[in-house]
């Protein structure tokens, strides 16, 4: 496999969690049903600290926590809510690692963000969208990961919108080893087209609103042109 086929393991178990997800579960079901389904399409084991599915639902969806300190809640889903999922499969050292936000609304998943009855979702996820449009946009191989971490983060915040991450980087480096990753922050000037492969997943906010939204991608350059597997 390379890596577009494991990150095509992580959309697929994402598509299928959408299909099956509703009132009632637990997030530690979910997580496993993940992680079943996964290992079904091939991957062989989760590269971030062995877990497969980091979830968070509701007002968790804010916290921002390192894998070795996460315990998959026991909450369930409710009739109206909000999930993050990021899915960290692997075969034979090769990572996917994909992250959406699903919205259910009257104990159905909603697929279209025009769909969302609640504003304040609909515009994190729209919000979410338009920072992946402006990578894009401003990404040039021999752009650094520091000047995306700074112009990103300048983006976010002038649409009033906060980073949650914990060390507030929006991203990093596809390895083959977890501790080899570097990351899109401040300090790191490394040119996007000296690594094969980046993440770009901005966990973001609002100040007081107890929501948090999450879209990941890899992505490479083809042609100079900034595409996601």
């Amino acid at each position: 496999m390379n890596h577009e086929d494991v990150q095509q393991i992580a959309k697929a178990a994402m598509n299928y969690i959408c299909s099956v997800i509703q009132p009632g579960i637990s997030l530690s079901a979910v997580r496993k049903m993940c992680e079943e389904k996964m290992i079904s399409l091939g991957a062989d084991s989760f590269w971030y600290y062995d877990i497969g599915a980091f979830i968070f639902s509701g007002n968790e969806t804010v916290l921002s926590i390192s894998g070795r300190d996460y315990q998959t809640s026991d909450r369930v889903i409710q009739d109206n809510d909000i999930i993050t999922i990021d899915l960290s499969p692997q075969n034979r050292n090769i990572w996917g690692d994909y992250a959406r936000t699903i919205i259910i609304e009257n104990g159905i998943v909603v697929p279209n963000i025009a769909d969302i009855k609640n504003e304040e979702w609909k515009n994190g996820l729209l919000m979410e969208e338009q920072l992946h449009k402006e990578l894009k946009a401003f990404a040039v191989p021999s752009t650094t990961f520091e000047e995306i971490y700074e112009h990103m983060n300048r983006f976010i915040l002038g649409h009033e919108y906060i980073n949650l991450d914990f060390l507030g980087n929006l991203g990093h480096s596809i390895e083959k080893d977890k501790g080899d990753r570097i990351y899109i922050e401040k300090g790191n000037s490394t040119k996007l087209g000296d690594v094969d492969l980046f993440t770009f997943e901005p966990h973001i906010g609002k100040c007081n609103i107890p929501y948090g939204y999450k879209k990941e991608n890899i992505y490479c350059f083809i042609n100079r042109e900034l595409t996601a597997l």
